[in-house]
């Protein structure tokens, strides 16, 4: 009976103490101590980026020989000077030439064009009259005296011959850009021609050396006045003048998850570049590209883009298409990504200690180079019956890190800040033992995960390069972004700035050319 009594009278307290113990867990007050003073950081400075684009311009040999095709003459004609003026006089020497279809090649960065020509010589006139005596003379010592006297004096009064012109007419270019925006061709003309003859009255005339030079001089004036309009035409700053207007703008970047933050992606050429002209089997390619500054912005804007009077030629390189471009998440958002990994879970995870804390709220805050994590944390103790334990917020520091690979920020240097360190009273215990879970949960779980953010970055740009893509009656343009990369971090107070930096390429094929 009597140890009855004392069994029943220690239950009794037990319950008491317990009951004690839950009341003061719930109406004690909190006894977090006082967060860590945070000073307000200055906000991130307005950021830009530099981009570049280089475009290949593809101009295929098959386009530049139909536009020489339907610029250049077909027929040619001319007269020569009298070659024997002391054995023909009143001879008129006349050519006419047409030329076959135009071809393109290229080789070592040289364009080479040629054509067939083909026509005919006519001479016409008579012999003069030295020469009719000497073949007056000749008839006699070869048939007699009385023979050519019985056949009389031979006048010829008049003749007329024809011949054949064979042969080809060949160009090369160099082409070169200036800083100027200009095409200087460096054009450069052969004629070969076949070696064809006539004879008048035992008399050679080579029809290479009758035509050749007036042949020549017709190629040659055509070339010098295609390559002064070459030189001097503007064509090619009028259409880099009315591409860079239409880079010099805001493109509006829809987010389809939330269709009222309307954002705007500013894209401000600066300066223009180009490669020199290569020549191969198949093209001709010039490669032009931009400098440009490119932002991120709340409101559309009007950037201003004065045209550059120069361009700036660089070495041969790589075509490519960088564009960079800040863009900030707001702390706000930072915080709801954190709560969905941390709050409401309990660590550690597989139960093995004799402390379980759970989080129950998870905020981070910007100060100097580190973020402070706050978590509003439910701490117990399991070895006793009565899981003794109490709320309280806990402040970790750690540094931020990018992993560009897995497109994530990570928090190094985990460590308590002083603050937390402070006691907690009888219920404290369980609160600083969970600490080392709470500070290994932060390093593995407090994960900013970027991969939407750089999903969503790459859609909008390949948005924006894709509404490059064109197709018309005299070019075809293929744009793409092939990939994208996270390339730096930095915050203020209130919003982390990412550096986003998209890959990709344009490449325009000329498939027609104006005529020259």
């Amino acid at each position: 009976m009597r140890l009855k009594t004392i069994v029943i009278a220690v239950v009794g307290v037990a319950a008491a103490f317990a009951v004690s113990l839950k009341a003061m867990d719930w109406l004690a007050p909190n006894q977090s101590p006082p967060p860590p003073v945070v000073a307000k950081l200055p906000p991130l400075p307005e950021a830009t980026r530099n981009s570049t684009l280089l475009v290949p311009i593809q101009i295929p040999l098959k386009a530049i020989g139909d536009a020489a095709e339907r610029a250049a003459p077909r027929n040619f004609a001319g007269k020569a000077p009298n070659p024997v003026p002391q054995l023909l006089q009143d001879a008129d020497i006349n050519w006419t030439a047409a030329r076959g279809v135009i071809t393109a090649s290229g080789a070592q960065n040289a364009l080479a064009m040629a054509t067939p020509i083909t026509g005919k010589l006519n001479v016409t006139g008579s012999l003069s009259a030295g020469a009719r005596g000497a073949l007056n003379d000749a008839l006699g010592s070869l048939l007699g005296g009385n023979v050519a006297k019985q056949i009389g004096a031979i006048n010829i009064k008049s003749f007329k011959a024809d011949a054949e012109i064979r042969g080809n007419v060949g160009m090369t270019s160099r082409p070169t850009l200036t800083a100027n925006w200009r095409i200087e061709p460096n054009l450069t003309a052969k004629v070969d021609l076949g070696d064809t003859n006539l004879s008048i009255a035992g008399v050679r005339v080579s029809v290479p050396a009758q035509t050749k030079p007036a042949i020549d001089q017709a190629v040659n004036e055509q070339l010098a006045a295609l390559q002064q309009r070459i030189r001097n035409d503007p064509l090619l700053e009028q259409n880099a003048r009315r591409e860079w207007a239409k880079m010099c703008r805001s493109i509006p970047l829809q987010n389809p998850s939330a269709p009222q933050s309307q954002l705007w992606l500013e894209l401000k050429p600066t300066k223009a570049i180009a490669v020199q002209p290569a020549i191969d089997a198949s093209n001709v390619t010039l490669m032009l590209g931009v400098n440009a500054e490119t932002r991120i912005t709340a409101s559309e804007t009007k950037p201003q883009c004065p045209f550059p009077a120069t361009i700036e030629l660089v070495a041969p390189r790589p075509a490519r298409v960088d564009i960079g471009v800040p863009v900030d998440l707001p702390f706000t958002d930072i915080n709801k990504i954190l709560a969905a990994q941390l709050a409401g879970k309990t660590f550690p995870e597989d139960k093995s200690s004799a402390v379980a804390v759970t989080v129950k709220r998870a905020t981070v805050a910007a100060a100097g180079d580190r973020l402070l994590i706050s978590l509003v944390v439910d701490a117990k103790e399991k070895r006793s019956w009565f899981g003794l334990g109490a709320d309280a917020t806990v402040h970790i520091w750690g540094k931020p890190v990018l992993d560009a690979k897995q497109q994530t920020v990570r928090l190094t240097d985990i460590e308590l800040a002083v603050e937390s360190d402070a006691a907690y009273g009888l219920f404290g215990a369980a609160t600083r033992a969970a600490i080392p879970y709470l500070e290994k949960a932060v390093a593995e779980k407090a994960v900013i995960d970027l991969k939407p953010l750089a999903a969503d970055a790459r859609q909008q740009i390949g948005g924006v390069i894709a509404s490059l893509q064109k197709k018309d009656d005299g070019a075809r343009v293929e744009a793409a972004i092939n990939s994208l990369r996270l390339a730096g971090i930095a915050f203020d107070s209130t919003k982390l700035r990412v550096i986003a930096e998209a890959s990709g390429a344009v490449k325009v094929t000329v498939t027609t050319l104006p005529a020259f």
